[in-house]
């Protein structure tokens, strides 16, 4: 049988788990400030309420990582959706609970809100989805597990296609379900069922990647405890430390070659990308007085783009392209979809959209299998987790910083995420560079 009908097949259970998990979490992004202050909160209450997740994600995800690389990836992930559709029910009973007012505030820095019950349970909740939220971080190392050097890009572009499409479907129909007599409970309600769905496919679809962990089968009620025991297969040597998970800590990780460089490439992405995701909203709103439909249709194409870049077109050029040089083309391309935002025009707009939207799709999943090359594949979890964290830590900074530099310096904060994207583009040309430094002396020798 051929590689190309065996690979699909085997990574269409986590692309699946990946586009579930996207669709169930976008679901809410369109409808989560409309819920905020009709239960007493405002646009800072909703700030701070955004940055739970990253922040407990930053917290959660390297221990999940390690984790997976010692009881498996398949454990880890169904304890990542039932924390997930735990919160999905904490955030369903925020709309049983009277609005009972704890306490108010009205500051100028603050603004006026209510903190009220229902609210505080919705903080409770998005608290306990970012701590368990680990399972993205997990899914790249499952996939870095079942991929091979020849498919590794072609596969990180798939799951990249699989976020983005998840992204376009999620907010649009949670556009419609909210429309209906139930308002936002329905969409909810459905993000909750989706996880579910999530729990049922990990469970009986996906098998165990870690080469060294046993898979115990799926979750049953009667076998709960044996499907959480661990055995490993012996295949690690004795004092290794890469056999040894609870030394996988910052400094172990940060220990393995290229893992800083690509870390802080890691960090600099997230910043770069929550100071656009920051900024386009209130410039959408502020500036080009765009309604709502206009901005969703403008990221519904960013979208669109970023399906078609990392699904077919990432198909072909990966076995043509060294992923590195995707990298740097791609970083380039967000740069300069970074400045022309800045430009008050529409048609120059999807232009940088349209930049933006590739850059993406090339620079994302070509870093991520460059990340799943790096270091051994038993540390993948923990690489993962902790890069996973670096994101998390940027998000939480971005986001923050991306609002209020655009009340001080409007479009000006385009242009800083165009700096940072040159600055990653020169991080990867540095990382480049030293590779082809290294490989050089091999070859000479060879031909020697």
């Amino acid at each position: 049988m051929k590689l190309s009908t065996i690979i699909p097949s085997k990574i269409f259970p986590i692309l699946l788990v990946n586009f579930i998990g996207i669709l169930g979490y976008s679901i809410v992004i369109p409808i989560l400030i409309f819920i905020v202050v009709d239960m007493g909160g405002n646009g800072f209450i909703y700030g701070i309420l955004g940055a739970m997740y990253p922040f407990f994600q930053f917290i959660g995800a390297p221990i999940l990582g390690s984790l997976s690389d010692r009881i498996g990836r398949k454990k880890v992930l169904v304890i990542s959706q039932l924390g997930t559709f735990v919160a999905w029910l904490l955030f369903l009973l925020a709309f049983m609970l009277p609005k009972t007012e704890l306490w108010s505030q009205h500051t100028d820095f603050t603004g006026s809100y209510v903190m009220t019950l229902p609210l505080i349970t919705i903080f409770v909740a998005r608290i306990f989805d970012g701590f368990t939220g680990g399972n993205v971080s997990v899914a790249n190392a499952y996939l870095s597990d079942i991929s091979t050097d020849e498919d590794r890009d072609r596969n990180f572009g798939k799951m990249g296609a699989s976020t983005s499409t998840g992204f376009v479907l999620g907010p649009a129909v949670a556009g419609v379900l909210a429309s209906t007599f139930l308002g936002e409970v329905l969409p909810l309600l459905l993000a909750a069922v989706i996880s579910l769905i999530a729990i049922f496919v990990i469970n009986t679809r996906l098998k165990e990647s870690n080469p060294c962990v046993v898979d115990t089968g799926p979750l049953r009620t009667s076998s709960f405890r044996r499907f959480f025991q661990v055995e490993h297969k012996d295949c690690y040597l004795d004092g290794d430390i890469e056999a040894n998970p609870e030394k996988k800590g910052w400094a172990t990780i940060l220990r393995q070659p290229g893992i800083p460089l690509l870390y802080s490439v890691y960090f600099l992405t997230f910043l770069g990308f929550s100071l656009f995701y920051a900024g386009l909203p209130i410039y959408a709103n502020t500036v080009l007085e765009w309604t709502a439909i206009d901005l969703g249709l403008f990221l519904a194409y960013s979208s669109g783009i970023m399906i078609l870049v990392q699904g077919p077109v990432l198909s072909v050029l990966s076995s043509r392209v060294p992923n590195r040089s995707l990298i740097l083309v791609g970083s380039l391309f967000i740069a300069g979809g970074f400045a022309l935002l800045s430009i008050q025009q529409v048609v120059l707009l999807y232009v940088a959209n349209t930049a933006f939207s590739i850059g993406n799709g090339l620079m994302w999943p070509s870093f991520l299998s460059l990340l799943a090359r790096t270091g051994s594949p038993q540390m993948q979890g923990a690489i993962q987790g902790y890069g996973n964290s670096m994101g998390s830590m940027a998000s939480m900074f971005g986001l923050v910083l991306g609002g209020i530099l655009f009340e001080r310096i409007n479009t000006i904060v385009f242009l800083i995420g165009a700096i940072i994207f040159l600055i990653i583009t020169l991080l990867m040309l540095i990382n480049f560079l030293r590779v082809k430094h290294k490989v050089s002396p091999v070859l000479d020798t060879m031909s020697a």
